[in-house]
């Protein structure tokens, strides 16, 4: 089965599905043909019975006629008349016979052993008292005709409606069983198909993360596999353009570091006039050179620092991690910075346990804490929560700042990007704090994005429930 396409599995599927059902509706098409067919025979069986019954009847009403005129006129005329009626009697009876009704079997031999004795007393001339009592056994015969022929009517309709109701149990229990069928053939489908999907999914995802450590493999239809191969392919493609990045990224910083530490060496000697005395204009120019090698300096680092961040993104370490000792040590951290700004730090957090990346998620906290605690004003106030919402933990961190301009927010997050919005405290930032949370949020599978608000900054972070 693994050796055929997904398009080859959906069609064998469907038709498999088809074969089920249709067989069920096609033997239920053939039952309820039979039974209209039979109900068909029985009407017509029982129309032809009632008639006959009906027709005998009146015959054997003829018959006592043209008899007793007979036996009163004793004229040859009236005798025809009674062996026409009887003869037309008795292949009424012959037809009856045809129809194969047990009950009437007895009644209608006895009925032919009637006819043949009134025949026979006619023919022999026997006194009208004997005949008589003939006539009225016949006449008695006819009415126990008429009953059994109802009896019978009534047994074939129940036999009908018996019928009926075996083959109702029994087609509900075929097509019970073909949908049962359909219904595993469709588990089965869902399960071998949907299950290589989720694979590729994940592998999607985990590509998505740059998590490219772990091997991609996909089980299933030929094409979802040779996808699967695919996918890996171009998982290593990625982990060695990755791994070529961090390579060139490193070699880049130490060969600038290594001059810029001689450039900043040789503009402290000349700062601190070790070479001689400067002038007024030299020694500007040997300010603007050392201000240029600090700011050159920290760029440098800042690139290493969140070359390091998108490095350890790929190391996840999910563990039970108790979220108010989480946010309380984050806070912790911040303390002095905090309290240098005179700004109160608002916990709002239960005693839950989650399964989180301590480590990650405390960076992150406290970079969005740091950003927070530079732009607030003095005496005010930061809201650090988090909170359970339809299967993600919700952090966030709010303060009472300038807040993030409008032009800024669709790139706050972007690398070495800085807002426009002036904090109110000299604060040194090459604009990487919150690169690093997205990169650290991502590797984690949730998300992080700003709330727009008239006031301050809302920073909202979501993280899927692992549990």
């Amino acid at each position: 089965m693994n050796r055929i396409s997904f398009r080859q599995g959906m069609l064998l599927g469907f038709a498999l599905i088809v074969l089920l059902l249709g067989g069920a509706a096609v033997q239920s098409w053939l039952v309820v043909e039979r039974l209209v067919d039979q109900s068909r025979r029985s009407s017509e069986q029982a129309i032809q019975l009632t008639a006959s019954i009906q027709e005998l009847g009146e015959r054997t009403v003829d018959i006592e006629r043209s008899a007793r005129q007979y036996l009163v006129l004793d004229n040859p005329v009236f005798r025809l008349r009674f062996d026409e009626h009887l003869s037309q009697s008795l292949a009424v009876v012959d037809r009856l016979d045809t129809l194969a009704a047990e009950p009437l079997q007895p009644l209608l031999g006895g009925w032919r052993m009637v006819a043949e004795a009134l025949r026979s007393g006619l023919d022999q001339n026997i006194p009208q008292a004997e005949i008589i009592p003939l006539l009225a056994r016949m006449a008695e015969l006819d009415g126990l005709l008429k009953q059994a022929g109802q009896r019978w009517i009534e047994g074939q309709n129940r036999k009908s409606l018996e019928d009926l109701e075996t083959n109702r149990l029994r087609l509900g229990g075929r097509i019970a069983l073909a949908l049962c069928g359909a219904l595993l053939v469709a588990l089965a489908m869902g399960w071998w198909l949907v299950r290589p999907v989720r694979h590729l999914e994940q592998a999607i995802i985990r590509l998505g993360a740059s998590r490219f450590d772990e091997a991609i493999t996909v089980s299933g239809p030929a094409d979802l596999r040779q996808l699967g191969k695919r996918l890996d392919w171009l998982r290593q493609r990625l982990a060695e353009l990755e791994a070529d990045r961090e390579r060139a990224l490193r070699h880049v910083s130490h060969e600038l570091k290594t001059p810029l530490t001689a450039l900043k060496e040789g503009v402290s000697l000349l700062r601190e006039e070790v070479p001689g005395p400067l002038a007024a204009g030299q020694r500007e120019v040997v300010d603007i050179l050392q201000h240029n090698v600090i700011g050159l300096q920290q760029q440098i680092e800042s690139l290493l620092t969140l070359n390091a961040a998108a490095f350890e993104a790929r190391r996840l370490q999910i563990a039970p991690t108790r979220l108010r000792r989480l946010l309380s040590t984050v806070a912790q951290r911040r303390e002095l910075h905090s309290q240098s700004r005179q700004l109160k730090i608002v916990i709002e957090s239960s005693q839950e346990t989650a399964m989180l990346d301590a480590e990650k998620m405390t960076v992150v906290l406290d970079n969005l804490l740091s950003n927070a605690i530079d732009f607030s004003p003095e005496n005010g106030e930061i809201h650090l929560s988090v909170s359970h919402i339809e299967g993600l933990w919700r952090f966030e961190c709010i303060d009472q700042g300038p807040g993030v301009a409008e032009e800024d927010q669709q790139r706050i997050f972007d690398p070495f990007v800085q807002g426009q919005r002036v904090a109110p405290a000299p604060r040194q930032g090459s604009g990487v704090g919150l690169s690093i949370v997205r990169e650290l949020v991502r590797a984690m599978g949730g998300t992080v994005y700003l709330v727009p608000q008239e006031t301050g900054a809302h920073f909202c972070v979501e993280i899927p429930d692992e549990q």
